[in-house]
């Protein structure tokens, strides 16, 4: 038996149990993941509430870094004692130990320890493929990047900068933008105090940006097309306020025929060779120190409830680990 998080089903923050489970031998293709830390995301919440639905009961989580305990048949790119990190499906990574699919796994550099890995696999990897994916960067662009002071936004700061970009980010306060700031945005603009949509312009020269990275959702989403040059591409990534309403399309077409997609990690890393491409990626950076994981919180996992509310509330900057 090990310790993990259950829900029965969807709710707030009190749904989530910290119980007893059962743990078998890993199967075919399959490894068992002894947990060191594990990462929270504001995913994890949509899966909690059912905005992203799977079948009930269930865990939570998406990410963790740990020690492969035991190896099922057939794996051959990874054997026991190996570390190891993952970000991505099956949803369940809030445990002290789990089986997972092998070809969703990556064997962890030495120099990378397991809570850098843990805060930084999802987060990471997602600012991998919107900056070099999604919206290929080649360097010189403005780019509009809202939630700058989150996980997320904190290693996309630090990784525009790296690759020659100059980054506008939204935070929701001064003390956020301070911290946008000293990871690399170069402008910084509080949604709370100023209006997105005319600094946005004022900074490009009425311009406005090529590509918006948009997590927010329901809240900053017509202010984000707002702030698009024409043919310019939103891409929405995130819900934190809420889904996005139903809109027409011409919207985008009354404002210089724009482009918006809706992606997600799971379908850039779904071959095994993207994902190690990508890991490889975001391993280097990290490794180069031009990318550095800034964790600001860290809740045992038995406090789940807490590590949520939080979150939820907004309170919580750089990016969150638990503790199994």
């Amino acid at each position: 038996m090990v310790k993990a998080v259950r829900i029965q089903h969807t709710g707030g923050p009190e749904v989530m149990e910290y119980v007893d489970v059962p743990i078998d031998e890993p199967g075919p293709g399959e490894v068992r993941v002894r947990h060191h830390a594990c990462g929270l995301n504001y995913i994890d919440v949509y899966f909690r509430t059912g905005l992203y639905a799977q079948p009930l009961p269930a865990g939570l989580g998406m990410e963790a870094a740990g020690v492969v305990e035991a190896v099922g048949s057939g794996v051959t790119h990874l054997r026991a004692g190996d570390r190891v990190a993952y970000a991505g499906r099956p949803v369940g990574a809030y445990a002290e130990a789990r089986i997972m699919p092998a070809d969703n796994i990556v064997r962890l550099p030495d120099s990378i320890s397991f809570d850098t890995a843990a805060a930084m696999m999802l987060q990471g990897l997602t600012v991998q493929y919107l900056f070099h994916r999604t919206f290929p960067l080649r360097g010189g662009e403005t780019i509009l990047f809202h939630a700058a002071a989150g996980g997320v936004g904190l290693i996309a700061c630090q990784w525009a900068r790296a690759i020659g970009v100059t980054m506008i980010g939204t935070v929701g306060s001064d003390e956020k933008a301070e911290l946008a700031k000293a990871h690399g945005c170069a402008h910084v603009i509080n949604y709370n105090t100023e209006n997105f949509v005319q600094r946005v312009r004022e900074i490009t020269g009425g311009k406005g940006v090529p590509v918006v990275y948009d997590s927010i959702g329901r809240d900053t989403f017509i202010g984000s097309l707002d702030c698009l040059s024409p043919m310019g591409m939103m891409v929405s990534f995130g819900s934190a306020s809420g889904p996005v309403p139903s809109f027409s399309l011409n919207e985008l077409a009354s404002r210089g025929s724009l482009f918006i997609t809706r992606p997600s990690l799971m379908n850039y890393t779904a071959k095994r060779e993207d994902l190690e491409q990508m890991a490889a990626q975001l391993f280097a950076m990290v490794e180069s120190g031009k990318v550095k994981i800034d964790i600001r919180q860290r809740y045992p996992l038995s406090e789940v409830q807490q590590a949520h509310r939080d979150l939820e509330a907004r309170k919580t900057t750089g990016s969150t680990l638990l503790i199994p």
